[in-house]
């Protein structure tokens, strides 16, 4: 026997404890239905909580037993299946589900465009590469946005945006993702549109108006910005908790990022320059530079420069660096070289030297530049000219660090390396960008060897199009009555239609864990409602309370709302808990409306597990796990009961 309990696992006591749990439920619930939808809803939680399978396998398979219900339910003492087989499958068809994926489409249509990039390239301007100063302007960004649009869309929107903030700062996506998420979440609340439950809200209060006791006055509805407070509250202590709690609860994980070349690492392994690295500085007026020329300066202090800021955009490769440039004050260079002539050229130059890429962190990303080879094929026209002959750098957006020729390597920092003529067979190593590489493959002057690096054919000429099917996408969310998903899909449709994506690129650009997910919960959400459980967990709770202050009341529907929340729609938890609030209120001498917006915010209180459609868009790209969730989630769930409580009876 001692032998048996040492081959256990804290899943199999787990596993034990559950079930023992639903069997004493069912002894609880008043009906035989509660009691299978009781079991049924502990198994999710237990195969969510401990991961025995994939959270999206888990929901399919809970969907699938409730589908299986209508064939057994003489067997299990039911009259007909837990949920009609005709609705097994209306998740998949649901509003929420088609509007993912339409966000998804919309989000790679912009990010196709390089839209997104532009975005991320000034988040990392003003933010850096530090996490502490990237995920407040991330997650406030994403916060004010989606308090005007579903949080499921704004969140969607910033997925390219954080995926490239991630590849060219080296933060992991599990560090942004989740502070993005969850602020898109909490953003919801800072306006009387930004969720879909404070839409309903002034609905059901009008509604319950109708049944109010005489001599009851009736309740007042809620204005646009009457939350504002409560939900700038949530969202600055979401940020808050992230900035100085993050590094404690947040993993540090890998993800399907392509890993691009790092040029320093690759040079100095390659060539043995073990101190060769990317710098930024800025010419002062004071400095000899100003007046000179870049082929002056590269030629005096042997340092490459591989991008310039003059006032009027970043120069870089083929846009716009040649030997000509001249140089200003104010100018910004990006340079590349080893230590001893960099140093040697900050002492003669008087240069201010940035402790980080700020102005070129999206131009010199790994992402988007780095170390190439290429070989002079025979026959190539190049033959017998020099990279000074042809302009190479202005041309072809190559910068040439060296040449290897057989055993002998010439390099920059050598000198003479533009001014040696090319013989076939010669190895060049060049510092480009990726855009430019991917132009040379096709021209037969060279060969281009290095083939691991990011191939990415954006289509800025498509951004007007782009643009203007987002505009009317917001417009109709924003200003129309129209269902979500049809607006969000008339967005998507144009920029297939228009080539802002093709086809099979919208098809990738789906999550379709996260659609099956999502999809495959909803079946859950219609038993646990319909079969009365959950209005019979409701009646329970707010019974037990008894006689209590209000304010232990208010908490406790908080608390209710905040658990319906995470096992069926925050819209479902809205309709079936205003009605009880506005009873409980009125019971206890407390004002109705504010316990009925009690609800309509804790329905957003959703960070415990990936059922939010927000926490599940974010579940694969961040490489999370539940217990991620939990961990990060338990603590921003009580977080946003305390806050939003206070604020509620601050403001109220």
């Amino acid at each position: 026997m001692s032998a048996f309990f040492r081959h256990l696992t804290l899943q199999d006591f787990a596993a034990a404890a559950f079930a023992l749990f639903a069997i004493w439920m069912a002894g609880q619930v008043p009906s035989v239905e509660m009691a299978w939808v009781m079991a049924i809803l502990t198994l999710t939680i237990f195969l969510f909580a401990f991961e025995v399978v994939g959270v999206d396998v888990a929901a399919v398979t809970v969907m699938v037993l409730l589908g299986l219900t209508t064939l057994f339910a003489p067997v299990m003492g039911l009259d007909a299946g837990l949920v009609p087989v005709s609705n097994l499958f209306d998740g998949f068809a649901s509003n929420a589900v088609i509007s993912i994926i339409a966000v998804m489409i919309i989000g790679a249509g912009l990010d196709k465009t390089g839209i997104m990039s532009q975005v991320a390239s000034f988040i990392m301007r003003v933010g850096g590469s530090t996490e502490a100063r990237i995920i407040p302007l991330i997650s406030g960004t994403v916060g004010v946005i989606s308090s005007f649009m579903q949080n499921v869309g704004a969140a969607a929107l910033f997925l390219p945006v954080v995926s490239r903030i991630s590849a060219r700062t080296r933060l992991p996506m599990s560090r942004l993702l989740m502070p993005m998420g969850f602020c898109a979440i909490l953003g919801g609340t800072m306006t009387m549109v930004g969720s879909s439950p404070l839409i309903l809200l002034n609905d059901l209060i009008r509604t319950s108006n109708q049944s109010l006791p005489e001599g009851v006055a009736p309740m007042g509805t809620f204005e646009l910005f009457d939350v504002t407070p409560i939900g700038l509250a949530l969202l600055a202590a979401g940020i808050v908790y992230f900035v100085v709690f993050g590094r404690l609860v947040l993993p540090s994980r890998g993800t399907d990022l392509i890993e691009a070349t790092d040029p320093s690492q690759y040079y100095g392994e390659t060539y043995g320059f073990s101190d060769f690295t990317v710098r930024e500085v800025r010419v002062p007026p004071d400095s000899p530079l100003v007046g000179t020329s870049v082929d002056a300066m590269e030629r005096r202090w042997h340092v490459r420069v591989a991008a310039v800021e003059k006032g009027d955009g970043v120069r870089l490769g083929s846009a716009g660096v040649d030997r000509s440039v001249g140089i200003e004050a104010g100018t910004f260079l990006g340079l590349l070289g080893g230590q001893e002539p960099f140093d040697a050229f900050v002492a003669d130059t008087g240069v201010e030297v940035k402790p980080e890429t700020e102005v070129f962190a999206d131009a010199l990303s790994p992402g988007k530049a780095g170390i190439a080879e290429i070989v002079i094929p025979p026959g190539s026209s190049v033959i017998g000219k020099s990279a000074r002959d042809l302009w190479l750098r202005k041309v072809y957006g190559l910068s040439v660090l060296a040449i290897r020729r057989g055993d002998d390597t010439l390099t920059f920092e050598k000198g003479g390396v533009r001014d040696m003529p090319f013989k076939p067979g010669d190895t060049l190593v060049v510092h480009t960008t990726w855009m430019d590489l991917a132009r040379l493959e096709k021209d037969r002057d060279f060969v281009v060897v290095t083939t691991e690096y990011p191939h990415e054919e954006l289509r800025p000429h498509k951004v007007p199009l782009a643009l203007l099917f987002f505009a009317i996408t917001l417009s109709l969310v924003l200003f129309t009555d129209l269902m979500l998903s049809v607006a969000l899909l008339t967005g998507a449709v144009g920029m297939i239609l228009t080539g802002v994506l093709s086809i099979d690129e919208a098809y990738e650009a789906v999550s379709w864990k996260t659609v099956f997910l999502l999809a495959s919960l909803i079946p859950l959400g219609i038993a646990v409602e319909q079969t009365g459980t959950a209005a019979w967990i409701a009646d329970q709770t707010l019974t037990a309370l008894g006689d209590v202050p209000i304010w232990v009341i208010q908490a406790a529907l908080a608390v209710l709302a905040t658990f319906f929340t995470l096992v069926m729609s925050n819209v479902g938890a809205t309709v079936l808990l205003v009605p009880l609030a506005v009873n409980m209120a009125l019971g206890a001498g407390a004002n109705p409306a504010v316990f009925a917006l009690t609800v309509a915010i804790a329905t957003s209180n959703s960070f415990l597990i990936p059922t939010h459609q927000v926490n599940a868009l974010i579940m694969g790209p961040g490489g999370y796990r539940v217990p991620d969730y939990m961990r990060a989630g338990g603590i921003m769930t009580v977080l946003f009961l305390i806050v939003s409580l206070l604020m509620l009876n601050l403001v109220f």
